[in-house]
């Protein structure tokens, strides 16, 4: 029989079919039917769970140990989304968290990659053009009270509980600190259902989707930080993702949420000159690791730490991350020199159907969590246009709106690197002061610089190529200026990107604006197709000039 999967909201639970189950509640639903012949581990707390034998579990071990080598030679005949190597881009953890503080660091300290030379350079861009590649769709915040998801359990022995406080999740005291000094009052809904499949013993994989503003970052680090045992000073957890930014926000995340803990980060991204100039590490004994894939790979490759000892795998980004040319294989390599029995965290805002099939081979016996797309919204982002009547006329436009007054933080979005950098320059010229990010041939130091810089609010306006499209979580951007409407390969209208785009602002539920810049026909027609994909979901607003523009921001200023 195929599984049932069951709707959780804050007001019902429904089955797929709509009949509500018996005592059905928001806290607590039967467990969902599983296929014959699939193993049949709890996947909530151990009082409701029976185990498998030892021989069934290494069979089960050998079974996936085998799909893994048939899914890595499957790779390169996987639909691609036309990407190509990992993006130089800022992609952004969807939920941030404050700077952090000297005894954040005295406690949970953190360390820097020294391995040998990464010949696959993880965050290296697009040389072939002057084009930066988006990261994929990740979606936009959740409807205000709109918190339906799916369910999908593989275990049908056991009742499934969700967590209405932290508390309730059986964190050690050392965690529930780190979280109440975040401001977390309560979890979110992606926290209320996914934690407690995370932190079930025996420990259970798990395909999430979350969109931006859930609280999945903290998900996936409260999960590594209770597998870590502190006593122990060897990599017992792996976080993977697609670029150095969100390695970044992510270790920030860990070094804040483990202030109390003693746990120690390493963050293996690709090396600045500063850092190559220092000895090469030759063993890793901090507690947890966070990096890209291809430097993750080389650390394994010259032995400097041992996937034997990895207790738990997190794939951030796991769409981009199974999908994109080079850097899948390079995940799935990681992946089988680990443990056999390593837990595996896999999260998302879409899974097209090609890559979750792919997953589930990945990943097998997986809880599964499902966000609606009906579950997003553009609602709290109020998008306009303005017609330039020429190209040389949107930087005219430009200069009147922040000639005129003050906007908080604003991300201006071009398609071209050249065309940034001189944008960049032409503005600074006019007195602004302006950032620029894009992934052509920036060092790491200096992608670090910009980002820390506009998170700070040193500078208030970033221009950047579509590599930041998921970017940086600031919650002061207030507006978002598409200078060129982001197109595809061939040509046409990219209404995936340009709803990343839009999503920088009105972050976690708060109001922003977008602003469109049109200049010809190829622009409008360029609009007109955002406008159809979306259909209703999508309402542009015309604006007569600059005054009118002008007048609609100083309004929306106090959001």
């Amino acid at each position: 029989m195929a599984d049932r999967v069951v709707q959780m909201s804050s007001s019902d639970v429904t089955t797929r079919n709509g009949a509500a189950p018996a005592a059905a509640s928001a806290t607590a639903v039967k467990r969902t039917e599983s296929p014959p012949g699939s193993s049949a581990e709890a996947a909530v707390p151990a009082a409701a769970a029976e185990t498998s034998s030892p021989s069934s579990q290494a069979e089960s071990n050998e079974e996936a140990s085998k799909q893994e080598d048939q899914v890595i030679s499957q790779l390169e005949r996987l639909p691609r989304l036309g990407r190509g190597h990992e993006s130089t881009g800022a992609s952004a953890a969807r939920k941030t968290s404050a700077p952090t503080t000297a005894a954040s660091e005295d406690a949970c300290k953190t360390s820097s990659a020294h391995g040998a030379g990464n010949n696959n350079e993880d965050d290296k861009g697009n040389e072939d053009d002057d084009v930066d590649e988006p990261l994929p769709l990740r979606g936009l915040n959740e409807v205000e009270g709109a918190d339906q998801v799916e369910v999908t359990l593989s275990d049908d022995r056991a009742l499934y509980t969700s967590a209405a406080t932290f508390e309730e999740l059986g964190l050690p005291v050392e965690l529930l600190q780190g979280v109440y000094s975040m401001k977390f009052s309560k979890p979110s809904k992606v926290q209320a259902v996914s934690l407690p499949m995370i932190l079930a013993a025996p420990p259970r994989n798990l395909i999430a989707q979350a969109h931006n503003g859930s609280g999945k970052t903290a998900c996936f680090v409260l999960g590594m930080l209770s597998r870590v045992d502190t006593t122990k000073d060897v990599p017992q957890a792996l976080c993977l993702v697609p670029t150095r930014e969100l390695a970044r926000q992510i270790r920030d995340v860990i070094m804040n949420l483990g202030k109390y803990t003693g746990c120690r980060v390493y963050l293996a991204v690709k090396q600045g000159e500063e850092e190559r100039s220092q000895p090469r590490v030759t063993s890793i004994r901090d507690h947890i690791i966070v990096g890209t894939p291809g430097r993750v790979m080389d650390l394994l490759r010259h032995r400097v730490f041992s996937g034997k000892t990895i207790r738990i795998l997190v794939l951030d980004e796991a769409d981009e991350m199974i999908d994109t040319q080079g850097m899948g294989d390079q995940t799935l390599r990681i992946k089988k020199l680990l443990s056999p029995d390593v837990q595996t965290l896999l999260f998302s805002a879409t899974y097209p159907d090609h890559v979750r099939d792919f997953a589930l081979k990945v990943v097998p016996n997986a809880n599964q969590i499902t966000v609606k797309r009906e579950q997003l919204s553009l609602d709290n982002v109020k998008q306009f246009y303005i017609d330039c009547g020429s190209s040389e006329g949107r930087f005219q436009v430009l200069s009147d709106i922040y000639g005129s007054l003050r906007i908080g933080q604003s991300i201006i979005f071009v398609e071209r690197r050249r065309d940034a950098s001189e944008l960049a320059r032409r503005m600074r010229a006019d007195g602004h002061s302006v950032a620029l990010l894009h992934g052509g041939d920036m060092t790491p130091e200096e992608r670090d610089r910009v980002i820390d810089s506009f998170r700070a609010g040193t500078d208030r306006i970033l221009i950047s190529t579509s590599v930041l499209s998921r970017g940086v979580d600031v919650l002061a951007t207030t507006v978002v200026m598409n200078y060129d409407l982001p197109r595809d390969r061939t040509g046409h209208a990219d209404p995936e990107t340009y709803l990343h785009r839009v999503g920088r602002t009105g972050r976690f539920g708060r109001k922003g604006i977008a602003i469109n810049f049109i200049y010809d026909h190829w622009s409008r027609q360029l609009l007109q197709e955002i406008e159809q994909y979306y259909g209703d979901r999508c309402h542009i607003q015309a604006v007569a000039n600059v005054e009118e523009l002008v007048s609609i921001l100083e309004d929306e200023a106090n959001f």
